[in-house]
């Protein structure tokens, strides 16, 4: 999972509230306006964003998912793209990652996920009450494995690059501990074990959510 996004929102002097969950409020900034970590890059249009978010996630799940962007400048709300209706809300790539060129990390995230990085952001335990489940099909652009708030690669903090994978966090925090944190050790392990933001990391080889694949070809 990217901690690029997470980092920047903690940057950042507003108090971040995710939609659906909360029922926040997120009002539109002016046009002129443009994301802190954006600028220098090409500006992204809101269609392109929407279908950037969307394709983090299965079909199932993006076809009714809230899309919201992040803040437009410091001070400022995040702002929902398109509206939902199953309680789940999808980002498009951060504007750091995306300034950088540095791959691709939207997110589409449940309730329970919802929560978690709002506690995240606030640098507050998290109360967890049942599973929760993010995907992150496009994979992410670097996190460290150890350090929830590291922003960059240092030579201890276990810096790691995922491919396409989805997200748990459980309210048995037994279990997640019990399990590896290795990142190699060829199936799930645990980010941040240790933690109040301990969550388990499936990775899903070769996953591509169907909005970002190629158009099949008509028959010649």
């Amino acid at each position: 999972m990217t901690r690029r996004a997470w980092p920047y929102l903690a940057g950042l002097s507003v108090a971040l509230a995710l939609p659906r969950a909360l029922d926040a409020q997120h009002p539109t900034p002016a046009p002129a306006a443009r994301p802190v970590a954006d600028r220098g890059a090409p500006l992204r249009t809101a269609p392109q964003k929407i279908q950037d978010a969307l394709a983090a996630a299965p079909a199932s799940v993006a076809a009714q998912a809230a899309v919201v962007d992040w803040p437009m400048a410091e001070g400022a709300s995040m702002r929902e793209l398109r509206p939902g209706t199953n309680g789940w809300v999808c980002h498009p790539t951060t504007p750091a990652v995306f300034a950088a060129a540095a791959g691709r990390d939207p997110m589409c995230l449940d309730a329970e996920w919802q929560q978690v990085v709002k506690a995240w952001a606030a640098r507050a335990a998290p109360t967890v009450t049942r599973l929760g489940f993010a995907y992150m099909l496009q994979g992410d652009a670097g996190v460290s494995n150890s350090d929830p708030f590291a922003t960059a690669r240092t030579a201890d903090n276990d810096w790691v690059v995922s491919g396409p994978h989805v997200m748990l966090v459980s309210p048995d925090r037994a279990a997640i501990e019990a399990l590896p944190s290795d990142p190699k050790n060829g199936g799930p392990w645990v980010m941040w074990k240790g933690t109040p933001y301990a969550h388990v990391m499936i990775p899903i080889p070769s996953a591509a959510a169907p909005s970002a694949r190629a158009p099949k070809r008509a028959p010649q």
